[in-house]
């Protein structure tokens, strides 16, 4: 089953809820929110724990309801450092729908305005990893969803906190199972506590010998004790005043750059935008209009699970800004191989009805893909950013300079022009060229794709795009480009044939920076002469390497976006924003293998040994 499975949710009649499937609570019948400060907030000595700290990370097994996670966001709103950001990390394999959620934080008013913030952002139901922001409040939620013998695993951070908050360990098993423990261990800072409501023989001995001191402390109400636990080793704390404010540079004021730039800014950063053009947004991201909908394989891969990551995290962050509008897109299939694929799809869907449904002709609708328009979009996300126009950014790598300003990180986003610096990341251009006119009838936002796409919006019409090679380095715009794309719109809209033969057509092209397994390059910039001298060691190795393998310190790439870019750069700039703050990553391990630069120069280095 690719959707995370929904527990089996009864309401009793005092309004407490409980899961049927495990015949256990969510929380206590007395106050639960009561208990999640005793047992869990001060059972891991805070807020005194957090004070004098950058940023502190809490971990928790069992996200329920968000009771705990909204006690510790209330207590951090009220006792938060001055320079502090919270990082709060849970797991969850059966998640709530965002009405029991509401249903459920009901008896507690003093909560009602976080309740609402979090249900304002409650993720759609699919397995994956959501990343959900409050840059205001200094807090994040990083919320892993899918059962913990999976997601656990698959998960990178350290913990200064753990709140051990599944159900009943004699109820729910594989939330307490042993193998639990050393991943635990391995994912805490030293001098880490955990706390949990139960007391039970083999939860202690799990935690002793995973190097936790163990001791049982008075519980609160019904339940006579519970347990506090302290990881070995002293906590790492910072003088007062520390500021985590980091100084970045960006080459590209792309989409790419525009993500990264404002999101960045909302944790903290100081970013500079360096663009070699007069103006953002005026390579491949310029576009009058541009779609975000999903592409979703019909296997359940690693691959097909950090497409819809990207995509879900895509949708969050654009909604609500300037030049963005919520559609629903018809995608028919372009063959019969295309057909049996959408079947496969719909008979083990990862995403629920709320964004996928079947339609006549064997199609799909995607209910809530998106049409962008980015001369509107990418100004606003650069708003308030340092932003140097018409600059060719001459970049030190070793020196971490952009023309001769030292940053404490530099991110190149400057989509097919990064090839021309760097050919290890064996970047392939593909021009992309659209047709285009303004209509005097406002349409509502409304998509169509099977290949190539047509879109309408407001008085622009929009459909391609071709998929071509590039040979130079400029894009040019071709009339067999324009037949082919005309030959498209046939087959998706025939309707708008008699207005296209009165109006102003129009056609743009740009090149994409596309990988040869297509997908992106998001990490460290790879250090390639260190990795050709260890040729001999990789072979060795099966050609496996770490992530984090080989990076050049400081320096960073976000590109090989291919024609997705405007779904793959939210992602791409959480998960490197991430990556320079130190915070958790909101990426299982299994994907940044795959998303990671330093594959290009290994893929070419296994086939010259072929």
């Amino acid at each position: 089953m690719r959707l995370p499975p929904r527990p089996d949710l009864h309401w009793k009649d005092d309004g407490t809820p409980v899961d049927e499937r495990v015949g256990d609570v969510y929380y206590s019948v007395e106050d639960g929110l009561a208990e999640s400060r005793a047992v869990f907030l001060a059972g891991c000595g805070l807020p005194e724990a957090w004070q004098d700290r950058a940023q502190f990370t809490i971990a928790e097994l069992g996200f329920g309801t968000g009771l705990n996670f909204l006690a510790a966001w209330q207590m951090w709103r009220e006792n938060r450092p001055a320079q502090g950001w919270l990082n709060f990390v849970s797991f969850e394999g059966f998640p709530l729908d965002a009405e029991d959620v509401e249903r459920a934080l009901k008896p507690w008013p003093e909560l009602s305005e976080l309740a609402a913030e979090l249900s304002a952002k409650w993720p759609p139901r699919a397995k994956g990893v959501r990343h959900i922001s409050w840059p205001e409040e200094r807090i994040s939620l990083t919320l892993h969803v899918g059962l913990i013998a999976d997601t656990l695993p698959e998960a990178q951070f350290h913990a200064d906190a753990w709140f051990l908050d599944g159900f009943s360990p004699a109820k729910n098993e594989a939330m307490w199972d042993d193998t639990l423990w050393p991943l635990i261990a391995e994912r805490s800072t030293p001098g880490a506590g955990a706390a949990t409501f139960t007391v039970a023989g083999a939860v202690r001995r799990g935690l002793s010998t995973a190097g936790f001191k163990v001791e049982k402390q008075p519980g609160h109400g019904r339940k006579r004790e519970r347990l506090e636990a302290v990881l070995d080793g002293r906590p790492e704390t910072l003088p007062p005043g520390n500021s985590d404010r980091r100084k970045i540079a960006i080459v590209g004021a792309g989409i790419a750059g525009a993500c990264l730039a404002h999101t960045l800014t909302e944790r903290g950063a100081a970013v500079t935008v360096f663009e070699r053009d007069g103006a953002p947004a005026q390579g491949a991201s310029g576009n009058p209009l541009a779609l975000v909908m999903p592409r979703l394989d019909a296997a359940d891969t690693v691959q097909a699970r950090l497409l819809i990551d990207a995509y879900l995290s895509a949708q969050a962050f654009y909604e609500g800004r300037p030049g963005t509008a919520v559609t629903e897109t018809l995608h028919t299939p372009r063959n019969a191989q295309e057909i049996e694929r959408f079947q496969r799809l719909l008979a083990a869907p990862p995403l629920d009805l709320e964004q996928l449904e079947a339609v006549r002709g064997n199609g799909v609708l995607h209910k809530k893909s998106l049409i962008l328009e980015p001369a509107k979009l990418i100004p606003a996300l650069l708003e308030k950013i340092d932003i140097h126009t018409q600059v060719q950014a001459e970049i030190d790598y070793e020196a971490r300079t952009v023309s001769g300003t030292a940053f404490d990180a530099v991110i190149l986003a400057n989509g097919w022009h990064m090839q021309a610096d760097l050919p290890e990341l064996d970047l392939t251009g593909r021009l992309g060229q659209v047709e285009w006119f303004r209509s005097d009838v406002s349409a509502p936002p409304a998509a169509q794709a099977s290949g190539h796409y047509a879109l309408a919006f407001e008085n622009t019409r929009l459909w391609g795009a071709t998929f071509a090679n590039q040979n130079g380095p400029e894009p040019d715009i071709s009339a067999q480009a324009t037949e082919e794309n005309l030959a498209a719109l046939e087959a998706l809209n025939p309707y708008w044939r008699q207005e296209i033969r009165k109006a102003e057509l129009k056609a743009r092209a740009g090149v994409r920076a596309t990988t040869a397994d297509r997908l992106p390059l998001i990490g460290a910039l790879p250090i390639e002469n260190q990795m050709h001298a260890d040729r001999q060691k990789l072979e060795r190795r099966s050609w496996s390497i770490a992530p984090e393998a080989y990076a050049r310190p400081g320096i960073y790439i976000a590109g090989g976006f291919g024609s997705r870019g405007f779904t793959w750069a939210p992602w791409a700039a959480q998960i490197l924003t991430s990556i320079i703050f130190e915070d958790p990553l909101p990426v299982r391990r299994e994907a940044l293998r795959m998303i990671v630069p330093n594959r290009q120069i290994l893929r070419k280095l296994k086939r010259s040994n072929a």
